[in-house]
């Protein structure tokens, strides 16, 4: 019987030399030629890293302003995420798949989880470090709590609250290579499809560590064309 199915997957590999992909090895033709398997999950995944940063940074952008002007609640919701954070990636899928079923809800909740704690404390620790004289300079000048907060506070902030997004798009990325336990596809789906063919392995790999280096160089753009007075005071 896995004589049968080697036998299969050895066929499926339409290209390639033959006596590497018989062997599993590492076989560049067949990588440059089957390529395009490998579209859809790229796809798949690009989406669950997205969706998941976007609802997770919502929500702890709200969860931070609100702990910002209430001190005591950055304690709770710091356990509370770090509890979530925590936990087994795979068993947190396994334990959701009764309740929100297979498919990306199930993928993009667990994702989400994962990046609350990362993206709160930075965006917390942004706030915090703001010089305290600045803060009383914009209430010399009359602003009120929330003009300062959305026109000092927040601007000042936004190196740290970048810095945390970065880590959470990396994290993402490395954490949806496990969504296909919860059937929502991505590269993870094509590793484990055919771990024993490096060629396979390989190629799905080195798409998701190029995936969260593209997210990182993205995110760190942003960051320098956003905060042009940081770079500055760094020179």
């Amino acid at each position: 019987m896995l004589d049968l199915i080697a036998q299969v997957q050895i066929q499926d590999r339409s290209s390639g030399d033959a006596s590497c992909v018989a062997d599993n090895g590492f076989c560049p033709s067949w990588i440059v030629d089957n390529l395009n398997r490998y579209t859809d999950p790229l796809l798949q995944h690009v989406y669950l890293t997205i969706v998941s940063l976007a609802i997770g940074f919502a929500i702890s952008f709200g969860l931070a302003l609100i702990a910002h002007r209430r001190r005591w609640l950055v304690a709770p919701i710091t356990q509370i995420t770090g509890v979530l954070y925590t936990l087994p990636s795979i068993a947190v899928f396994f334990l959701l798949l009764p309740i929100t079923g297979r498919g990306n809800t199930t993928a993009i909740i667990a994702l989400v989880a994962y990046s609350l704690l990362i993206i709160f404390r930075n965006i917390i620790a942004g706030l915090d470090n703001v010089p305290a004289e600045t803060k009383d300079a914009g209430r010399g000048m009359g602003l009120t709590d929330r003009q300062l907060l959305w026109r000092v506070e927040l601007p000042l902030a936004l190196p740290e609250i970048l810095a945390g997004l970065r880590i959470a798009a990396t994290t993402t990325v490395g954490l949806a290579t496990l969504a296909f336990f919860a059937g929502a596809g991505g590269l993870g789906e094509r590793i484990f499809e055919d771990i024993v063919f490096k060629s396979n392995v390989v190629t799905a790999g080195a798409l998701a560590v190029l995936l969260a280096a593209a997210f990182d160089v993205v995110i760190l753009i942003v960051q320098r064309a956003v905060t042009p007075w940081a770079r500055a005071r760094a020179s």
